[in-house]
C-alpha cells in the first residue's frame, strides 16, 4: 500500500489514531510514529486507547517521548459519527479493539486477518512488529523521522520483536537500519532497563507454582489480576523451559480472563490456536508465534465449576496432536 493514500484521504478531516486495548510500547510507537508523519501534511491527529496504561515500561516510554494519548472514556462524548478512524496494531473485530464511535477508514496491522472487513486503506503485513510498517512510511516518503519518533519506533519493534528473535523478518532489518541512523541509543538503554515492579515478583512465583505440563504444552494460571503485558512476559517466561515448546499462560481478572499463548513450534500457529479454542466462549487470534484471548466474566463462569479445567481441556483439544 503507498501511504500518500491515506494522507490524501485524512486531508481536511478529524483524525483518531487507535491502537489495540491496553496498548504495549509497539502500537504506542506505531501511533505515535503514524501522528508525527501525519505531521508533516498538516494533518492533526489524536491517539486514543481503550483500558489503561498498566505497565511501567509503557509508562516510562510515554513520559520519555512525551507522547500525548488519551483514553476511551475521557473523550468518548467528543467522538462524532464522521470522524475518522485509523487502528494502528490490530483491526476491527480483532477482539482486543473496541468499536468506538467513527468511521474505522484503515487500518495499519502486523496482525494476520480473521475477520474480513472493508477498509478505504488497509495495509496488513506479516512483520515482526507494526512499528516496522510505520518506519517503512518514513522511508518510502523520504521523511526523516526526527530522533524522538525514530527511537520510539526502534524501542517498540526491539520490544515486540523480543529483542529481534521473535517473528522477525527481512523487512524489520531494513526498519531497523533505517531507524538506527537517527535514534539515541542512550534513551534507549534507559527505556530498556530496571522494566520490572517488585509486584510482579509476585506474578512470576505464581506463574511458577501453578504450572502444568501436558506434553510439550505449558499452563499457567496466575489467581490474581495481572496487566496484559505482564501475562505476555509470563508467557515468554514459560516458553523458556526446555520442556515447553507451547505456553498458556491466564489471568482471572475482575471483567473475565485474559489469555497469552506462545509457540515456538513451526507446525503450531498461536493465533489459529487461541481462536479455535476460545471459539464460542470468547475471542482469540494472533501470530504464529504469538497470540492473545479473551473470555468475558460471564462466559468464564458458565464453563461450570471446573472451568480451569475446561479452559485447559479447549487448548488440548485444540492442540490436537500437535504436543
Amino acid at each position: 500500500m503507498d501511504v500518500r493514500e491515506l494522507i490524501k484521504i485524512c486531508e481536511g478531516r478529524q483524525v483518531y489514531i487507535q491502537t489495540h486495548n491496553f496498548p504495549d510500547p509497539d502500537a504506542i510507537a506505531s501511533a505515535y510514529g503514524l501522528q508525527k508523519l501525519f505531521e508533516n501534511f498538516g494533518i492533526s491527529s489524536t491517539i486514543i486507547y481503550v483500558g489503561k496504561i498498566d505497565k511501567l515500561s509503557t509508562t516510562k516510554m510515554i513520559e520519555t517521548f512525551g507522547i500525548e494519548l488519551f483514553s476511551h472514556d475521557s473523550i468518548a462524548n467528543d467522538l462524532r459519527d464522521d470522524d475518522y478512524i485509523i487502528c494502528v496494531d490490530s483491526q476491527k473485530n480483532a477482539g482486543n479493539i473496541l468499536d468506538v464511535t467513527g468511521e474505522e477508514i484503515a487500518a495499519i496491522d502486523h496482525h494476520p486477518t480473521f475477520v474480513q472487513v472493508e477498509y478505504r486503506y488497509f495495509d496488513q503485513r506479516i512483520v515482526g512488529a507494526c512499528a516496522t510498517i510505520i518506519a517503512g512510511y518514513f522511508k518510502d516518503l523520504g521523511l526523516k523521522p526526527d530522533t524522538k519518533t525514530a527511537t520510539a519506533l526502534l524501542y517498540g519493534l526491539k520490544m515486540d520483536t523480543l529483542q529481534f528473535v521473535r517473528g522477525v523478518t527481512a523487512e524489520d532489518i531494513a526498519a531497523y537500519a533505517f531507524l538506527f541512523d537517527y535514534s539515541d541509543e542512550e534513551t534507549l538503554l534507559k527505556l530498556e532497563g530496571n522494566n520490572m515492579e517488585y509486584k510482579d515478583l509476585q506474578a512470576y512465583g505464581a506463574a511458577i507454582e501453578n504450572i502444568k505440563l501436558y506434553g510439550t504444552a505449558g499452563f499457567s494460571k496466575i489467581n490474581f489480576a495481572c496487566p496484559d503485558a505482564l501475562i505476555a512476559i509470563l508467557s515468554d517466561f514459560i516458553l523458556s523451559l526446555v520442556e515447553v515448546e507451547i505456553a498458556i499462560v491466564y489471568s482471572e481478572r475482575e471483567d473475565g480472563v485474559k489469555i497469552s499463548v506462545r509457540s515456538e513450534r513451526p507446525s503450531v500457529h498461536a493465533g489459529e490456536v487461541a481462536r479455535k479454542a476460545l471459539e464460542g466462549i470468547g475471542s482469540g487470534g494472533g501470530h504464529a508465534a504469538m497470540a492473545g484471548g479473551f473470555v468475558s466474566k460471564d462466559n468464564y463462569i458458565n464453563l461450570g465449576n471446573y472451568r480451569d479445567d475446561v479452559l485447559r481441556d479447549r487448548f488440548v483439544n485444540a492442540l490436537g496432536d500437535s504436543i
